[in-house]
């Protein structure tokens, strides 16, 4: 049973999102100007590469040392999808994206980035409720099994 994306959600990724961007543009053109408005773009990619360059390695890292030790890289491997989602979301121009790529990609505000991750993954494909991962047993709940002596 596969779920679809609501056309509301694709209408704000595909129409809003861009519209919104575009108008930020217009805004900060206006306050700045045309010429300061690209070179501050330019420099927030800039510093986007810098960043992703730097914590792309430390979670390649982080991945190896969790391989070696035999250990479960989930940590790693969010923090690498985050650090991939920021890289594109940072190369994309746009002052919206940039915030939000930063959100993702900078070391104190990713922790914040893969809770919400974790939490919406969980939703999506183990469906667990919204607010708990792990129901404990209660007087709500039936755990079924055979008694082995």
């Amino acid at each position: 049973m596969s779920r679809r994306m609501p056309w509301g959600v694709l209408a704000v990724l595909f129409v809003v999102v861009p519209l919104v961007e575009l108008y930020i543009l217009i805004q900060v053109g206006q306050v700045i100007g045309a010429g300061w408005t690209i070179l501050l773009l330019i420099a927030v990619s800039v510093l986007g590469s810098f960043l992703i360059k730097r914590e792309g390695k430390r979670a390649w890292q982080g991945l190896r040392v969790a391989l070696e030790t035999h250990t479960m890289p989930a940590r790693e491997l969010a923090d690498g999808a985050l650090i991939l989602i920021g890289g594109t979301l940072l190369l994309t121009p746009g002052f919206l994206s940039d915030v939000l790529g930063l959100f993702f990609i900078l070391p104190f505000t990713r922790p914040i980035a893969r809770r919400l991750l974790t939490d919406f993954v969980t939703r999506k494909f183990l469906g667990a409720p919204r607010g708990r991962t792990r129901q404990s047993p209660g007087h709500d709940s039936v755990i079924q099994g055979d008694v082995v002596d």
